[in-house]
Formats: C-alpha cells, sequence, structure tokens
C-alpha cells in the first residue's frame, strides 16, 4: 500500500495506522501476513488500535483489536 505522507514502506505506527483506516482487503492480507511473521507487529497494532476503542463506531480498529488479542494467546 502507498502510503500518504509517509516516504517509506515500513510497518511503523503511522503505516500501521494507514492500513487499518484506509487499507483495502489486500493491505490487511498482508499487515495479518506480517503480523504472523513477527509477532511485535501484534504489539504495535495494539497501541494503534487503543486510542480508537472509545468510539464504537471505530470499527476496522475494534476488529484489528480483538484480532491481536486472539492472536497474543495463540504459540
Amino acid at each position: 500500500m502507498e502510503h500518504r505522507h509517509l516516504t517509506h514502506q515500513d510497518l511503523t505506527l503511522a503505516a500501521i495506522d494507514d492500513v487499518i483506516s484506509r487499507g483495502r482487503w489486500e493491505d490487511w492480507a498482508n499487515l495479518r501476513r506480517a503480523a504472523l511473521d513477527d509477532r511485535s507487529i501484534l504489539d504495535k497494532i495494539d497501541q494503534v488500535c487503543q486510542p480508537y476503542l472509545g468510539d464504537p463506531y471505530a470499527q476496522r480498529y475494534h476488529f484489528w483489536s480483538h484480532y491481536v488479542e486472539a492472536h497474543r494467546t495463540v504459540a
């Protein structure tokens, strides 16, 4: 995914936020694959999602927060 305002393609917090908020199916699949390959990305996803969890309409962030919760318990 080409990130607006970012000059790199690394999975920084800003890039993850961009994928969650503007990403399409393929972008989400790539984020999922990256999280499965590198478990530290789950922590980044969780950090990005936390500020949005008070908003019941921020469904994308709720989805990813639940994903992180489910996959942290899986070894």
